[in-house]
């Protein structure tokens, strides 16, 4: 997964003949930057104008926010009635060709260095400690069969699977607790977070590599059984599946990850 996370997938490019000579185009920023000439286009002057100054607003939400900034959060702040799909489109398509992004975390935004510029950053990046190969199997199976409990990743792994090594894959904020199983014992189901899909520059927990493409990057087995294949993960990975209870603060008190309630006599 980490040779899949630093790895820049770059578009088929057109070329684009200008006066200054032939400028290779991308057909989606081109399609893009159509589509919001039109819906500007169908704007009269007021609303173009509220349009822009929408957009001017959301970039400094989305600048001075150290985490991704949702788009339920930007509908909050910004002046009612703007079309917030549109506004951040827009905004997108501004920041396309600069050495900043704006790129979709999930179901929210944020600013992110441009990947062929990742090189520049590479002088200030903390060096983070290496996950293990156990960790990395964990993570996997959590990321394509969630919701999962512990003991499903024991059955698909085929061996034991220590507390410490979830704990760790929980320090790093890449998984999280996510619900209870409606079986006997009501074991904790594990799901991935937007921080992981915003570390392996993920739009969605579906844009995980398929197995064609494992294979391809030389991370899966040529010789890999007839029946084997490569679950795809839930098309909404926070919505509870009809075997799963949410969390309650019951739940959390046991878990160890909210603080008992003391009650007064």
């Amino acid at each position: 997964m980490s040779e899949r996370a630093n790895a820049s997938v770059i578009p088929f490019k057109v070329e684009e003949e200008t006066e200054e000579g032939i400028v290779a185009q991308d057909p989606t920023e081109t399609h893009n930057s159509s589509q919001n000439s039109a819906q500007n286009s169908a704007m009269n002057p007021g609303e173009r104008l509220h349009m822009a100054e929408a957009v001017r607003m959301a970039e400094a939400i989305v600048f001075a926010s150290a985490e991704p900034v949702s788009e339920k959060q930007l509908a909050a702040r910004l002046p009612d009635g703007i079309n917030i799909a549109a506004a951040m489109a827009e905004l997108q398509q501004i920041y396309a060709r600069r050495g900043v992004n704006l790129v979709r975390v999930g179901d929210a935004w944020a600013f992110r260095t441009a990947g062929d510029l990742a090189f520049l950053m590479s002088r200030d990046t903390v060096q983070q400690r290496k996950l293990s190969r156990a960790a990395l199997e964990v993570l996997a199976i959590i990321a394509y069969h969630q919701p999962v409990t512990r003991a499903e990743i024991e059955d698909i792994r085929g061996v034991e699977t220590s507390k410490g090594t979830l704990d760790t894959l929980l320090e790093t904020e890449w998984v999280r607790m996510r619900g209870r199983r409606r079986t006997p014992g009501r074991p904790v189901t594990y799901g991935t977070t937007d921080t992981f899909l915003d570390h392996f520059a993920l739009e969605e927990i579906r844009d995980l590599p398929g197995m064609d493409e494992l294979k391809g990057a030389g991370l899966l087995s040529g010789r890999m059984p007839s029946n084997f294949a490569i679950p795809l993960p839930p098309a909404d990975p926070d919505a509870l599946t009809e075997d799963e209870d949410a969390l309650t603060d019951i739940d959390l008190e046991e878990l160890g990850l909210l603080t008992p309630r003391v009650t007064e006599d």
